[in-house]
């Protein structure tokens, strides 16, 4: 974040892996298909080397040389489960060609009949989410129990979704909440974030906006960004506890400093509606400054929409107040936020 903020714990930094897959570079590649290889442990191909078998497949892929990675992997696609989880990474990623996540899909599927955890869990979303064949969720639980035997701690999670909602298995709410407090009392943030919302958004006969404040503020603890901006609308809004407008501001900045996007907006609002000082009885520097950072950042990334125009406002009231001679050092910090979190600054008329 820009500037001081009140006294809180800071969040440490954590990503779910599905999201660190995303931006993953170098050894840290190899490294996550040594993650799945060692969930696959105990399986019927844990007696076999599968890596042994990768090792020039996995070197070009830290070396960054995806052509001759892809097709040392599909070389060994036909008998090696751990290659077929790889190939479905390329399509899924886009690692050196384009997006197609059907065919990440087909590739995952047979990866996960060969016993790959992460590619269990993989199929059981694509075919919840029909991608590469009609939405099948009464096969996707299946999955989602595989994947949750093999020991994917988010699959149970992902499965009490569908008791949570009735797909393809029989509505069961309170069976949905049984699935997913085990990993979320193991301090899976995810599996946490999923509880609270459970208990903020699912059936009405489990709703208990207390629990939910609890399970929220756990996972935003542990870091996970959206946690961070659903407890801070929670607080803003006097969900589940008395609102209070300081510890709100302070969550949800610390999902907009992670790059959450609905978070900005929210931010800017709640810095310029902050108390006046009272000598002045007009915002203070720090607010003015803060408001002008993320309502110049939701700028920046959203190309259009009510959003982007309620920040467009904001931000034309903040200038009307704010001294000219701040924006260049501000601009700068916005620049540098946007470069780390990935974004491009927009062009703003004067």
């Amino acid at each position: 974040m820009w500037c001081s903020t009140p006294s809180s714990p800071s969040p440490a930094s954590s990503r779910p892996v599905i999201e660190a897959g995303m931006t993953i570079r170098g050894t840290r590649r190899v490294a996550a298909l040594g993650l799945a290889l060692g969930l696959a442990s105990g399986s019927a191909w844990a007696a076999r080397d599968l890596t042994g078998e990768l090792q020039d497949a996995q070197a070009a892929l830290a070396a960054g040389n995806y052509p001759a990675a892809y097709q040392a992997y599909l070389d060994r696609g036909e008998n090696n489960p751990l290659a077929q989880f790889s190939l479905g990474l390329f399509h899924q990623y886009g690692w050196g060609r384009p997006v197609d996540l059907a065919e990440a899909c087909r590739w995952q599927e047979k990866a996960a009949r060969g016993n790959i955890p992460a590619a269990q869990q993989a199929l059981a979303d694509c075919l919840r989410g029909g991608v590469h064949r009609p939405a099948d969720p009464a096969a996707a639980a299946h999955w989602y129990e595989q994947a949750a035997l093999s020991g994917i701690l988010t699959a149970p999670c992902s499965l009490a979704e569908l008791y949570m909602a009735g797909e393809g298995v029989p509505k069961d709410p309170r069976k949905a909440l049984e699935l997913c407090r085990p990993p979320a009392a193991q301090g899976l943030p995810a599996a946490q974030l999923q509880l609270a919302r459970f208990y903020l958004e699912g059936d009405p006969m489990v709703r208990d906006p207390v629990a939910a404040l609890h399970w929220m503020r756990v996972a935003a603890q542990a870091g996970n960004a959206e946690a961070q901006y659903r407890l801070g609308l929670m607080l803003r809004d006097g969900i589940g506890a008395p609102t209070d407008a300081t510890s709100a501001r302070w969550w949800l900045e610390s999902a907009a400093g992670q790059g959450w996007l609905p978070a900005y907006l929210p931010s800017a609002a709640l810095y310029w509606n902050a108390p006046a000082e009272p000598d002045t009885g007009l915002q203070s520097a720090e607010n003015l400054a803060k408001t002008y950072l993320w309502s110049t950042a939701a700028i920046s990334r959203l190309a259009s929409g009510s959003e982007a125009e309620q920040a467009r406002a904001l931000l034309a009231k903040v200038l009307a107040r704010m001294p000219e001679t701040w924006r260049t050092d501000l601009d700068k910090r916005v620049t540098e936020h946007l470069a780390r979190v990935g974004g491009n600054i927009e062009k703003r008329s004067q």
